[in-house]
This record gives C-alpha cells, structure tokens and sequence, in this order.
C-alpha cells in the first residue's frame, strides 16, 4: 500500500510539473504572438527609411524578448557569395562579412532552412561573436521565392529558442521581404 501511494504521489508530481511547464510555454507562445502588431507597425511605417525601420525593428525585438541579447540582418552582398551585415541592436560584431558556408549564417545562406542552435559550443562551424552567447537562431529572408538575406538571433540563454521563435522570425522576414 505505501509503495503504490509512493508512485501514485510521484505521478501526481511528475503531472503537476508537467502543467507548470506547459503553461510557461503558453505564456511564451502569448507574448510571442503579441508582437506581431508592433512589428507591423515598425515596418509599415512608410515615412521612415528602411534601414531605420529595420534598426528599430532589432531594437523592439531585442528589448521585447529577454532572450534576445544580439537581433541582426545580414544580406546578401550582391553577386558575391557573401553576407553584409545590415541594422542589428546589440553589441558591435567584428563580423560584417560573412562568406557563404561560415559560421551559422553562412550555412543558412546555402541550405536556405532555419538554424536553431541550442548551444553554440557544439557547433563546429561556429563563428563566435561573444564569449556571452550561447544559443543562436537564424532564419532566412526570402523575396520572390529567393533567400536574399536573413535574420540573426544571439541569446547568452542556453537553449532558449522555441518553434514559436522560429514562427515570429518567419513572420519578421514576411513582414520584411515586403518592404525590400
């Protein structure tokens, strides 16, 4: 009789921790999702530049989101198998060119999928920007069917990153590819 009230005491905990968990993740998705009008605000903003829109972007993203340390575009740089680093919010980066195939960024310009990276350390084609950072997501821009660019995420969390940050980036570079 002990031992099943034992196990019945240990599923009930198992269960409760599990409720915790998931309405952590619900609140996560929440305050996700209600981003989504600032940041059509910001990129609809039609009197201001792009490049000023953009910044002002990195910047809500990266005070909005505690995980968020480092929010940054890069772009393609012409016809030249290369990303330029374009507005970002965050500490300076010595990283303003990024050769296709380097780094995080540099395999996302050529697999064209997103690149969650719970911890940078076991990466082996990591570029590190700052001894701080511990995750890393990045998610492609596409415009007309064609990855021009991408969104870049440093976090000094370890395994920060949800699908629910990979579905607000998605709507970011949407939201972006329309005014590019």
């Amino acid at each position: 009789m002990i031992n099943e009230n034992l196990g019945l005491i240990v599923l009930v905990q198992t269960f409760q921790k599990r409720i915790i968990v998931l309405k952590i993740l619900a609140k996560i998705m929440k305050r996700l999702n209600d981003l989504r009008p600032g940041i059509t605000a910001i990129i609809s903003a039609a009197d201001t530049s792009i490049d000023k829109r953009l910044q002002g972007l990195c910047k809500f993203l990266r005070d909005s989101v505690p995980h968020y340390d480092w929010v940054g575009f890069y772009f393609k740089n012409g016809d030249k198998q290369e990303l330029i680093l374009g507005p970002y919010a965050g500490l300076p980066t010595d990283h303003t060119i990024i050769p296709f195939g380097k780094g995080i960024c540099g395999q996302v310009a050529l697999s064209n999928q997103n690149f969650v990276v719970p911890d940078v350390k076991a990466q082996d084609n990591y570029i590190a920007c700052s001894i701080n950072v511990k995750a890393e997501i990045v998610v492609p821009l596409f415009q007309n069917g064609e990855n021009i660019g991408q969104i870049d995420i440093d976090s000094n969390s370890p395994d920060p990153f949800t699908k629910e940050d990979e579905r607000l980036l998605e709507f970011v570079n949407q939201e972006v590819a329309k005014i590019l």
